[in-house]
């Protein structure tokens, strides 16, 4: 925890919060309390210690479907890790090689940014290794969405700058997948951070997991950079069935057209998003990661 003063505390939690933040306002349990980003009241201790007392109201955050807890919840109730809070943009860190690029991740995190009001930019890094130019392709197909895409190499120095203006004054979250180069990448933009570069399994072509833990860091004057461990997958948190489409922001002009406005744009008559996909108005690329995300929604989650 640190103070207004820059003074760090290792702080704990008075217990009425595991009780007052144990429900959401949708009843979905979350076991996350005070997260990376909060601001927070706490009573001053003795040798650097405090209590948190109060958690200030969260401007927004991002979070994710946990992993399920055996014997803890009923069938289809899913817990909510909250990744951080307060947040004035997520970079979505992905590469062009080693490991490919994963447009259905990358998806599944913009949908749970579009869901959780936060924006959303793309870093498309390694681009030192994008021997088939398979970056500007991605680059134009997510800047035609209306994205802001940066295209960086670490070792050739490309994008760096770009990317470090956006940063000033912000709080920003870093998110990828294991071994996109993401450590390398806040290393390279601010050298102070010194966080641990992993490496690429020749077993699997994927990256091993550096970070364990989430970090926020303040890299300036009133900036923070939040950098979190590298994932295989991720579930985006709390959105139904029928409410998915409009976490593509690509669908949003299309879906008053619908023939019935319960259509989760799967295979109902008179769906104007399939029409546009089949009109290539819509790109068949977004629309199959719509139905593999609209796949992992359970029927039965508690509301």
């Amino acid at each position: 925890m640190q103070s207004e003063n820059n003074k760090l505390y290792r702080c704990s939690l008075r217990g009425k919060f595991k009780k007052d933040f144990s429900l959401k306002k949708n009843k979905l349990t979350t076991y996350d309390v005070a997260v990376l980003g909060d601001w927070v009241l706490f009573d001053e201790g003795t040798k650097g210690l405090g209590v948190i007392t109060k958690i200030i109201d969260r401007k927004n955050y991002i979070s994710r479907k946990a992993k399920r807890l055996l014997g803890r919840l009923k069938r289809g109730e899913r817990m909510e890790q909250i990744i951080a809070s307060n947040l004035d943009a997520i970079y979505i860190v992905a590469s062009v090689r080693l490991p490919e690029f994963n447009n259905r991740f990358l998806d599944r995190v913009l949908v749970a940014a579009e869901s959780c009001g936060v924006d959303a930019k793309i870093i498309i890094n390694k681009i030192d290794l994008d021997e088939r130019k398979f970056g500007a392709e991605w680059e134009q197909f997510y800047t035609n969405l209306g994205y802001k895409i940066f295209i960086t190499s670490v070792t050739e120095n490309i994008g760096i700058e770009e990317v470090k203006k956006t940063l000033k004054g912000n709080v920003s979250l870093f998110w990828g997948q294991s071994g996109v180069g993401k450590s390398s990448l806040l290393n390279t933009l601010f050298p102070q951070l010194n966080f641990s570069v992993g490496e690429i399994s020749e077993a699997s072509l994927k990256g091993k997991h550096t970070t364990v833990t989430g970090i926020m860091e303040e890299v300036d004057v009133d900036t923070f950079i939040v950098d979190t461990p590298g994932i295989r997958a991720i579930e985006p948190y709390g959105i139904k069935k029928e409410d998915l489409s409009h976490y593509f922001i690509e669908f949003e002009s299309f879906i008053r057209e619908c023939k019935f406005n319960t259509c989760i744009h799967e295979h109902e008559p008179g769906c104007a998003i399939v029409k546009a996909v089949e009109e290539e108005k819509i790109s068949i690329e977004r629309y199959e990661s719509y139905l593999n995300i609209l796949s992992t929604i359970e029927e039965d989650m508690f509301y």
